[in-house]
């Protein structure tokens, strides 16, 4: 089974990105496949009616969410909500691509945690009508240091993730087994 993690942040070695492909390593140890699109590398167009639809990174952005069972959103926090690039990319999708779709929501934050951010994720895929998981992942602060293999610098914080996934786990497997 396929997950697409959206990793929401457009600047380089961004926490949340790091934390983005933490995760896609404990699903793929948990044997997903899991494709990462990055909004840094995938440098979307502004969401808007017309052309924008038919841009490239948008049709690769499409396939990426349309092809996968399950879908992990990860955003920076930024002054209590998602990331802007995020919030384009996400406007570009509709309830096609996360109907009856797992999705768990992450998010990195300067301070301590990033709650508004995950209670804003999770209001947006209700209204796409995907199914939020019960558990989400925000990390702050010195949570939000990894070392040279990618893996969380502090192990509360790592086991905590990985509670997190494991969660993500079990809801992907009771809706497609």
């Amino acid at each position: 089974m396929k997950v697409t993690l959206i990793a929401g942040s457009n600047r380089e070695q961004a926490s949340s990105t790091q934390l983005t492909f933490y995760i896609a390593k404990l699903l793929e140890e948990q044997g997903f496949e899991a494709e990462v699109f990055s909004l840094y590398e995938h440098q979307l167009p502004l969401y808007g009616p017309g052309e924008a639809y038919g841009h490239e990174e948008v049709l690769q952005l499409s396939q990426a969410v349309k092809s996968a069972q399950a879908v992990v959103l990860a955003t920076p926090e930024y002054h209590s909500s998602i990331s802007g690039a995020l919030k384009n990319a996400l406007d570009f999708l509709n309830s096609e691509y996360f109907e009856g779709k797992p999705v768990l929501s992450a998010s990195s934050a300067g301070g301590i945690v990033g709650v508004s951010s995950l209670g804003t994720l999770q209001g947006i895929v209700r209204n796409l009508h995907g199914l939020n998981c019960p558990e989400w992942i925000s990390i702050g602060s010195d949570q939000r240091k990894f070392d040279e293999n990618g893996d969380p610098a502090d192990s509360a914080t790592e086991l905590r993730i990985r509670k997190a996934v494991d969660t993500f786990v079990h809801l992907i497997r009771r809706m497609y087994v």
